[in-house]
């Protein structure tokens, strides 16, 4: 597919007013127009969408997305149907950092893809911008989650190294951040704004309780591109986006970046599974401050830097992570340290099981005095627990960590199926005071992502889990 270039102010058009290029369609019933046979595509797409041919062994009508999406469009559920992006699709413009005075002039947009839709990009430059004032709403189930993809995967040919194949989705907010690029703003202050990683676009802003939409039930397969060098498209990027958006039930899979990087802003999330990711599985940084409960993280054999990355650039306030029930599975590769806090980063680990199945890595790393890290009932299952280097040794990071209640650096593992509690995973005490700490945790009384085998928040709507499930 080719690729297209950004859409300008007069590219946009308004779904509302019918004004996008499209393939036909039928009004009367634009969710199935068609029923067709099984395996045979759709004869057109919806009103809104580009008919673009056929994919997968011409069995699916490849329905492409506008460049740019202003008032309202609905990505519908139909049969012999797959959805496309052709480089970077815009939703709404850039309304500014001012929640109570937008940009004059400048169009929001909405997003609403249904439950059970597959999208997918063709190259690294094929991605999603949900820009600051705009919403998406990806509102999958746990039989019908929504997938975001690549071409490759659509196409049946990906396999357990395949990364990188298409761009993936920032969401961008007026939320507070940290690294301010004008001279002089202060953060959280409409002025404050800055050029989010891997494309043209700002976000930050002054409204904490910002609402980017809902996005639940929702898989990223084999994205991340780099732009150039320490500038990449992240699976999903999150960039001051405020605590009033829902992000839930959410996979990322092969990126060939990060997993999930949040940039400033006060989003939470739950249930976050994230699965053979190339760089860090989840980055925060300028200024984060939000928390994150119920995480699975499991790096693949071939690849796989960090878990987390916990930074803070800019000037204050800090980031300030809260991380909670979390099981992490490493696989090792020389300095790929599992849990990396720098940069003067205020971090909280809470719940968690921390397990590394190789000698050549540590467990957890903190990289400058300046960064502050607490832990409360985390496990260490780690031939190398702390970290030994210039900046922070061993012992103080040690030190840290057993400042703590109820941790443990010699951990023995009990996890079955590979990120499931065990009997010794069970028996550790969970830490008390986790509703102190963010009113959005809960205190579930148990250490780790997973309880036990009854505890089934993460089937159905996942892949790559299980060796029955596969991306």
């Amino acid at each position: 597919m080719a690729l297209a270039g950004c859409g300008g102010a007069d590219s946009v058009a308004s779904p509302g007013e019918g004004s996008f290029a499209g393939g036909g369609g039928n009004p009367t019933n634009p969710t199935n127009p068609t029923t067709p046979t099984p395996g045979t595509p759709a004869t057109d797409c919806p009103t809104g969408f580009l008919n673009v041919g056929t994919v997968a062994n011409n069995t699916l009508r490849n329905c492409q997305l506008p460049a740019a999406i202003t008032g309202s469009l609905v990505v519908p559920l139909r049969d012999g149907t797959v959805y496309s992006v052709s480089g970077r699709v815009d939703v709404g413009q850039d309304q500014g950092g001012d929640a109570n005075a937008p940009i004059a002039g400048r169009a929001k947009g909405v997003l609403t893809v249904e439950a059970g839709v597959k999208v997918f990009g063709s190259a690294g430059l094929d991605y999603i911008v949900v820009n600051r004032g705009s919403q998406i709403f990806a509102q999958g189930t746990v039989a019908r989650p929504i997938v975001f993809t690549s071409k490759q995967s659509i196409e049946g040919q990906t396999n357990a190294d395949s990364i990188g194949q298409w761009g993936g989705i920032v969401v961008l907010g007026r939320a507070p951040i940290s690294n301010c690029s004008g001279a002089g703003a202060t953060p959280g202050t409409a002025g404050c704004e800055a050029q989010v990683e891997g494309t043209n676009a700002f976000y930050g802003g002054n409204a904490a309780q910002d609402n980017s939409g809902v996005m639940s039930y929702m898989r990223v397969q084999h994205s991340g591109f780099v732009i150039v060098a320490n500038n990449e498209l992240n699976g999903i990027t999150m960039a001051g986006v405020g605590a009033g958006t829902t992000f839930d039930h959410i996979q990322v899979h092969n990126s060939s970046d990060d997993g999930i990087e949040f940039f400033g802003g006060t989003a939470n999330g739950k249930y976050i599974v994230l699965t053979g990711n190339d760089d860090d599985s989840l980055d925060t940084d300028t200024g984060y401050n939000g928390a994150i409960q119920f995480g699975i993280i499991v790096q693949r054999a071939n690849g796989g830097n960090r878990a987390f990355e916990t930074s803070s650039a800019g000037t204050a306030p800090r980031s300030n992570p809260k991380f909670a029930n979390f099981t992490v599975i490493g696989r090792g590769g020389s300095g790929n340290d599992l849990l990396v806090a720098n940069t003067s980063t205020n971090n909280v680990w809470v719940n968690s099981v921390v397990a590394m199945t190789a000698s050549t890595a540590g467990c957890i790393d903190i990289d400058d005095a300046t960064t502050q890290a607490t832990f409360h009932s985390v496990v260490l299952a780690c031939a190398t627990p702390f970290t030994d280097d210039s900046n922070v040794n061993a012992a103080a990071v040690q030190a840290l960590f057993t400042a703590g209640t109820n941790n443990s650096s010699t951990h023995t593992s009990t996890l079955s199926g590979t990120f499931i509690n065990g009997a010794n995973e069970n028996a550790r005490t969970p830490y008390a005071g986790i509703t102190g700490l963010s009113s959005f945790l809960t205190n579930p009384g148990y250490i780790g992502a997973v309880k036990d085998a009854n505890d089934t928040w993460w089937q159905g709507w996942t892949c790559g889990l299980t060796s029955s499930s596969t991306c």
